[in-house]
């Protein structure tokens, strides 16, 4: 069994290079330092540092074990807290960010429930258009889409299903097709460049069909404002039935499903979290977000055979 006073003063000293800085930071005795190095090395039955000049240096088994010693260390830390936190009310700092798609429809409604249940809890919210590239012991990320690895524990809570969507006001300008082939001679409508490489369509009798869609020369990074464009007859273009479905509440019958039959792939919703010990709060935040996933996340929205949509 280690002594971690010994591995304290072991990590101290090779990152200092210098008994007397390292007893100074530790507030020690240099000889009470020097005495915890030897017993070490004694249980060790190896020397882990040596004397260059007026620096001591890693000898090859301290080379080694100092990883050892910096894992040991961080077990330890890492233990002490969370038997600390189970002592704690579940408090401190959070930061969630949503997808873009999400943060209107579908968080905002729910942070204040979030911070009510949990008045000692510091929540920031903020909206995420692009994949987090580090992970944050005190961050949630909720992200819609195909996802690699990102160094971040993936956990999909649901998925959206999608359809091709217009506008009453595009209809009156044009006949709607009735195949997706006929999708080359109709405006489309991709603000949000998700269908630049192509859309695969599916019919619920098992045909497929792959559209290359022309590319947009005008970019949002808003699922709102892509949903208005469509809304508006620019096009056609596909939107999530759910937030279909949350537009409608509010303004209904501005959109209407085309080519209902046909589907593309889902979208799933994933949570990611860093990997390892959480707080508790991340926890409860975890919990909570599992709780409010809309049951058409786990099951499909309805669709909306080619009529306008009602209120």
């Amino acid at each position: 069994m280690y002594d971690f006073d010994e591995l304290n003063a072991f990590a101290n000293v090779m990152a200092t290079g210098s008994l007397t800085r390292s007893a100074q930071a530790m507030g020690l005795a240099k000889s009470t330092l020097s005495r915890r190095i030897s017993q070490l090395e004694n249980r060790l039955n190896q020397p882990l540092l040596r004397r260059q000049a007026n620096r001591l240096i890693p000898t090859e088994a301290g080379l080694l074990f100092h990883t050892y010693c910096k894992e040991l260390l961080a077990l330890a830390a890492n233990s002490q807290e969370a038997l600390a936190e189970l002592k704690e009310d579940i408090c401190g700092p959070l930061t969630l960010k949503v997808h873009t798609s999400l943060t209107r429809g579908w968080a905002s409604a729910l942070i204040n429930e979030f911070v009510d249940l949990y008045p000692y809890i510091e929540l920031t919210l903020q909206t995420l258009d692009a994949l987090p590239t580090s992970p944050d012991s005190h961050c949630v990320h909720v992200w819609i889409g195909e996802l690699g690895d990102c160094g971040l524990n993936q956990e999909v809570v649901g998925e959206l299903s999608r359809g091709l969507y217009t506008s009453p006001r595009y209809q009156e300008a044009a006949p709607l097709p009735v195949h997706p082939r006929e999708l080359c001679h109709h405006a489309w409508v991709d603000l949000l460049g998700t269908t630049q490489e192509g859309l695969s369509l599916r019919h619920h009798q098992g045909e497929s069909y792959a559209f290359h869609p022309p590319r947009s020369r005008l970019r949002v990074d808003l699922a709102l404002l892509h949903m208005d464009a469509i809304a508006r007859g620019q096009g056609i273009g596909v939107l999530p039935h759910w937030l279909v479905q949350q537009r409608e509440q509010h303004h209904p019958g501005e959109l209407m499903a085309c080519l209902p039959e046909w589907a593309p792939p889902p979208l799933p919703i994933t949570l990611l979290y860093a990997y390892g010990h959480q707080p508790r709060r991340v926890h409860a935040l975890l919990d909570f977000l599992r709780a409010s996933t809309p049951a058409q996340w786990q099951h499909g929205a309805n669709r909306y055979l080619g009529q306008p949509l009602a209120s």
